[in-house]
């Protein structure tokens, strides 16, 4: 299959960005998103040649249709199989170097994008290889799931000592290639700051905006994620100590 137009204007010489979005029953929210990052990436300033990639998950209402009504590339999984991997679906089907990830609910704030987009280019120019992510200071979630964020990224950098103090924040830009190089598992996502530092990738984290959701209903819950984000720490632990970089001299 040939390449994609890309959609925006110059690029400044770092080529395009593949913007990828898991989506799982979000009828409602995918039309006004698109169009947001559209207008983000495309204003005058930016011009950020882009594609947008979305990865319907196994939805049982109207997302997929909604979706593709949009114009942007869709890919729909037969059954929900989780979000991270709809993100490995969308990345490897990604045409852009880099690649920004958003959640589909419309809480990430695409205006935030080319912010980070300059950051991450401003690194890259320096020679270093680099993960640009947003955090969220100002949740527009309950007084239950903030808190319950809190306590599992506590946990979480005590044991694997990321640095990050919202690793649950969806917005990352960072290269197609340094994703596909991590060993995967469901859930990833959740930890994908670590495992770029494990590979040598430089992560770096700035406020993003965060909005209340306006169409449908949170995915997430405490009790269903509980014992499996204690199985995915313990893993993500065990491939952080099992790694070693070597130093290369020549």
């Amino acid at each position: 299959m040939g390449r994609l137009a890309p959609q925006g204007g110059m690029n400044y010489g770092f080529g395009m960005l593949s913007v990828v979005i898991p989506l799982h029953n979000e009828a409602g929210n995918i039309t006004p998103l698109v169009a947001e990052i559209r207008a983000a990436l495309s204003h005058i300033g930016a011009q950020i040649p882009h594609e947008i990639v979305l990865v319907d998950d196994g939805s049982s209402d109207g997302t997929q249709a909604e979706a593709r009504l949009t114009g942007a590339r869709v890919i729909s999984h037969r059954k929900a199989c989780g979000q991270s991997a709809a993100l490995l679906t969308g990345i490897r089907a990604a045409q852009g170097e880099w690649v920004v990830t958003l959640d589909g609910d419309g809480q990430n704030d695409p205006a935030d994008i080319p912010r980070l987009w300059q950051k991450a280019m401003e690194f890259d120019a320096s020679g270093a290889r680099v993960m640009v992510m947003g955090e969220r200071t100002r949740r527009q979630d309950s007084a239950a799931r903030r808190w319950m964020s809190r306590t599992a990224n506590r946990i979480r950098e005590a044991m694997l000592h990321d640095g990050v103090r919202d690793t649950g924040c969806s917005l990352k830009i960072f290269r197609r290639a340094d994703f596909l190089a991590l060993p995967f598992f469901d859930h990833i996502h959740r930890y994908m700051p670590a495992l770029m530092r494990r590979e040598g990738v430089m992560t770096h984290a700035y406020p993003v905006n965060h909005r209340p959701r306006t169409c449908g209903v949170s995915k997430y819950g405490f009790w269903d994620r509980l014992w499996v984000s204690i199985a995915d720490l313990l893993g993500a632990y065990w491939l952080l100590q099992r790694r070693k970089l070597p130093e290369i001299v020549g």
